[in-house]
């Protein structure tokens, strides 16, 4: 069977733009005779269907928001999603969602798929493949073909959108902070995603805060890579030497290994270790003993980037501008560390 046409590739094949395909298409007086008629056969030899999802090409909305997330495993996208889905039922819009299971592939194939007429504009956040090899050119794309993007979380700098974040760096040197106000002496820093730019920040963050308390960085009590596999032998002969006595760790897989090993190891927590860990799902609380988290406050962010994605959609501006917002996080004391 002959595959069907995108008006993407209708518009790439004769050098239109997107617009101007959808238009002469739906027989729009915008558009010239000729260009209409050469549209129209061309769709048709190309075996070309409308999306039967879009709808009103007059005026070229859906209410129909796509949503991109990493992993849909993770706690924290759950969160956001929760809070997207919200915000935008509530101002009547639709959301579909794409997993892209930090593939660089999926995430432009999913971007492609959507941008067909489907849905008005994006709410993503970077998969890790594409963070690690800095490809930004699909979302500049999108852009380009005037279709909006918030993106929240794990961001690329280099594209001119709308963002929701947390401030991941101080958020780190609270958490270190909140550790030596405890007493602990010796704290580790331990992170399984190096490739991403949380926790890059993260691990800064952690440096600054013993920077700024005048004591000296041990290498051996950093763990940064991005395989779990070696992350949990070097975690292995780190918690062996029974040296740490605080740890932060950046993302769950290390929160939760720290714990489990050092729980094998016989390490008395909070008493002999404190543990902090980031994002604050149902596994943080489940935890024996529970875990203290900085919470990132998932719904909050979703909120907020439906807000402005849909603000951008309602109010058409001829230059648009950008903006950041910056959602506070709060660490959450539980058993994992001692009481002031």
């Amino acid at each position: 069977m002959k595959p069907k046409a995108t008006l993407k590739q209708i518009s790439k094949d004769l050098g239109i733009s997107v617009s101007t395909v959808s238009k002469a298409l739906s027989d729009s007086h915008e558009i010239s005779e000729p260009t209409k008629i050469r549209v129209q056969e061309y769709a048709k030899l190309q075996n070309y269907k409308p999306n039967s999802m879009a709808k009103n090409l007059k005026n070229q909305r859906t209410n129909t928001i796509g949503v991109i997330i990493p992993n849909i495993l993770n706690p924290f996208f759950a969160k956001v999603f929760s809070g997207i889905e919200k915000a935008a039922n509530a101002k009547g819009y639709n959301v579909i969602t794409y997993i892209s299971n930090e593939s660089l592939s999926k995430e432009k194939q999913a971007m492609d798929l959507l941008s067909n007429g489907t849905v008005d504009g994006f709410i993503l956040s970077v998969s890790e493949e594409s963070q690690a090899k800095n490809i930004s050119s699909h979302f500049k794309e999108i852009l380009r073909e005037g279709l909006p993007i918030v993106m929240f979380d794990r961001i690329m700098e280099d594209v001119n959108c709308d963002k929701v974040i947390v401030d991941d760096f101080e958020s780190s040197v609270e958490a270190v902070n909140h550790l030596l106000k405890l007493k602990c002496k010796k704290i580790a820093l331990l992170s399984c995603i190096d490739n991403l730019s949380v926790g890059k920040l993260r691990a800064k963050g952690y440096e600054r805060a013993l920077q700024d308390n005048k004591i000296a960085i041990d290498e051996k009590c950093i763990i940064i890579t991005d395989s779990q596999e070696d992350f949990d032998v070097r975690l292995e002969k780190l918690l062996a030497t029974k040296e740490v006595d605080g740890i932060l760790a950046v993302d769950e897989h290390a929160s939760t290994m720290a714990m489990k090993i050092a729980i094998q190891k016989g390490i008395k927590i909070p008493d002999e270790l404190c543990v902090i860990g980031f994002a604050d799902g149902v596994w943080s609380r489940r935890l024996t003993p529970s875990l203290s988290t900085i919470s990132q406050h998932g719904p909050e962010i979703g909120e907020e980037a439906a807000k402005l994605l849909i603000e951008k959609l309602e109010r058409k501006q001829e230059t648009p501008t950008y903006k950041t917002t910056v959602v506070k996080t709060e660490l959450r004391q539980r058993d994992s560390t001692r009481r002031m």
